[in-house]
Order: structure tokens, then C-alpha cells, then sequence
């Protein structure tokens, strides 16, 4: 005797899913193109045609706990060849999106994040929070003393930076690491119910080694490789990923030599360091390579027409790009010698605050911290 499923379908989860970028779900009409299309789909449970119908019948909780909707690149080839124009792409992309928000904590800034009018006063709380600490502490200077030439650190301390980044990067870590453990636990219950492994438990060796199996396809971006529609997302991602990692890299080198020298009789050293310092180029490079990945995903989402783009994917691409832009114009105004424009920088210096914040919620906090140190180094 066949095995009975009682469905129990989610309007509000079908709404958010076609909110999100997803509108034309309800098009599909399961023909499997999409499935047959995808270059990475696995052979025993093809994707995205199971979740086509999952979502259009709005079974959340096939999806949200379902490894299966992180295999997608959205490389688009199946949007391109969906005889109905139902973007199978865009609605994996949405669910994605979806599952994101779920795992997100505190929830109410998540859903912030998605919402463009709490935009302004999501950037202006870092910001005021920045002037006061800074103006409270002594720790800001508006007229430093340049005779010397211009340095970063004489407008505004490297302890006033830290003091707002730090408590927001421990929060980032502490967030994104309790919205990990729920996503992972969510994923091994799935993956029991469909079948797809035996084991109670989540094997902490096994996933380890699986994970650095897995290491050299992130790194050389494989899999974005095998798409054909959107082939050229590839160097994009790739210019953006070594991007932030060389920044990261920037970043902790300029940290533990700066609190580090306090140790040193002679005290702390402080930038900017000179250009021909291997780090500095290593600094140079990644931004560089950031600001043109970022360029590239800007042009090519433009670039396509058909493609849907939400609020927040705009967010993060334009955030990424602000990244680069102010990091590399903080170090050019200082070699330039334009005093006032460094001033400037007090925009740039309390956004890794909420960018931290703000990403972790998403389970985006990775780049959060890249320029902090890049533009005094």
C-alpha cells in the first residue's frame, strides 16, 4: 500500500518565496527541463524540479532544513531553457533567501535588512554611535596636528575603532555560529527523513574531512565553471572572493603588529606602512580585485534583463563594492594630501559596525571586518 502524505501548504511561505524574487513559481508545470538543464544536478534526486513543487505548493518545511537548495549556483541555464519562463533560478534563489531570514537572529534586524526604508537608519546608528564614543573618550579629532604628514589614526584613535568593532564582531561570531548549529542540525534531520543518511548523529570527523574535500572546489570555483548562461559570474565571483580573503588576511596582519608592538620599548606602529611593503601590496591587490569583481556582479545583474533582483541582493553587491571603494579612497585622498577629504572616512570607518551586524544576521558575516585596518596600513 502506498504511503499517505498529508499536505499542509504555507500561503504566507508561497507569498514571501514570490516576494522575494520567486513571482513566477506558479508557472511551472513540472515538464523537468530545469531538472534536465542543470550541469550540477545530482543524478539520484535532481534538483530544482522537486523544488518547484515543494514551493508551489508551499511546503516549507521540505525546503528550509533542505541541503539540496545550496547546491544551486544560479548560473541561470535553467531559467533560460523553462518553456513557461517560470525561473527555477530565481526561485531557488528566493527560498534561499527565505531560509536565510529563518536561521537569522535577532529576527526583527533581519527582517530590517529586507525592508529599504530602515536602510538610512540602520547605517546612521553605527554612525552617531561612532561620533558619540568618539567625542565621549576624546578619542576623535577633527584638527589633528598634520605637520608630520597625514595619518589616519591622528583623526580618529585605532582604540576608538576597536571598541566599536570588537563587542560587534563577537556578536557576529556568537550569531552567526548559534544560526550555524540550527542550520546544520535542521539539515541532518532533513536529510533522515528523506532517506539520505542512516546516521543519527552528525559525525563531527566525517564532516570535517567532507569539508576539506570540498575545500579545493570552493577555491577554484569549479562548479561556476560548468554553467554555460552565465558563465561570465565566474571571474566576478572569483576577483570577489580573493578579494575579501586577502583583505581579511590585510586586516589580522595589521591588528596583531599594531597590539602587538605596544609590547616593544619603542611603543606602537602605527601606519601607514610604506608601498613597498609585501603586505601593503598584498592590501592593494585584493582591493583592487575587489572593487572589479564587485564592478563585474553590478554590470552583469544589469546586464540581465530577465534576471530578478531584489533589494537586499542589490544591498550586498553595492555594500561589497563600498568596501573596496572607500578602503582604496581613504589610502588615495592620504597619498594625495587632501586633509579634508579624509574626513570623509569617518563614513567609511563605523560601517564595518553595522555591515558586521547586519551580515551576521544574514549568515553573511564573513567579510565584515576587510578594510578595518586596510586603509591605515
Amino acid at each position: 500500500m502506498a504511503d499517505t502524505y498529508v499536505i499542509e501548504p504555507d500561503l504566507d511561505f508561497i507569498k514571501e518565496v514570490g516576494a522575494l524574487g520567486g513571482q513566477d513559481l506558479k508557472k511551472c508545470y513540472q515538464c523537468a527541463t530545469c531538472s534536465v538543464a542543470c550541469p550540477i544536478s545530482p543524478d539520484t534526486k535532481p534538483f530544482p524540479r522537486k523544488e518547484m513543487i515543494a514551493a508551489s505548493w508551499g511546503l516549507k518545511d521540505k525546503l528550509v532544513g533542505n541541503a539540496d537548495i545550496w547546491l544551486c549556483h544560479n548560473c541561470g541555464d535553467c531559467s533560460t531553457l523553462c518553456p513557461r519562463e517560470a525561473k527555477p533560478g530565481d526561485v531557488l534563489a528566493a527560498v534561499r533567501s527565505y531560509t536565510i531570514s529563518e536561521y537569522a537572529r535577532p529576527k526583527a534586524l533581519a527582517n530590517a535588512l529586507k525592508d529599504p526604508k530602515k536602510l538610512p537608519i540602520l547605517l546612521a546608528i553605527p554612525a552617531v554611535l561612532f561620533l558619540i564614543v568618539g567625542t565621549i573618550t576624546g578619542l576623535l579629532d577633527f584638527t589633528p596636528d598634520l605637520s608630520q604628514g597625514i595619518k589616519h589614526w591622528k583623526f580618529f584613535s585605532t582604540w576608538l575603532v576597536d571598541m566599536m568593532m570588537l563587542p560587534a564582531a563577537i556578536f557576529a561570531a556568537a550569531v552567526f555560529a548559534l544560526g550555524l548549529k540550527r542550520f546544520l542540525g535542521d539539515i541532518h534531520q532533513n536529510a533522515l527523513l528523506e532517506g539520505k543518511t542512516t546516521k543519527q548523529n552528525i559525525e563531527v570527523v566525517g564532516f570535517i574531512t567532507a569539508f576539506v574535500r570540498i575545500i579545493p572546489t570552493i577555491l577554484l570555483h569549479r562548479k561556476f565553471s560548468e554553467c554555460t548562461e552565465n558563465k561570465d559570474r565566474e571571474i566576478a565571483h572569483f576577483l570577489t572572493f580573493y578579494g575579501f580573503i586577502g583583505l581579511f588576511i590585510v586586516t589580522n596582519i595589521f591588528f596583531i603588529v599594531m597590539y602587538g608592538s605596544y609590547l616593544l620599548p619603542s611603543g606602537a606602529l602605527h601606519g601607514p606602512w610604506s608601498q613597498l611593503n609585501p603586505v601593503k601590496w598584498l592590501a592593494n591587490i585584493s582591493g583592487v580585485a575587489l572593487i572589479v569583481g564587485t564592478s563585474l556582479m553590478i554590470k552583469n545583474r544589469i546586464s540581465k534583463k530577465d534576471q530578478t533582483s531584489g533589494f537586499f541582493d542589490w544591498y550586498l553587491i553595492y555594500l561589497a563594492f563600498g568596501l573596496g571603494v572607500t578602503g582604496m579612497g581613504a589610502q588615495l585622498t592620504r597619498l594625495a594630501g587632501w586633509a579634508v577629504c579624509i574626513l570623509c572616512d569617518l563614513l567609511y570607518s563605523p560601517d564595518p559596525g553595522v555591515r558586521v551586524i547586519c551580515l551576521s544576521a544574514v549568515l553573511k558575516a564573513g567579510p565584515f571586518g576587510v578594510s578595518n585596518g586596510g586603509d591605515d596600513i
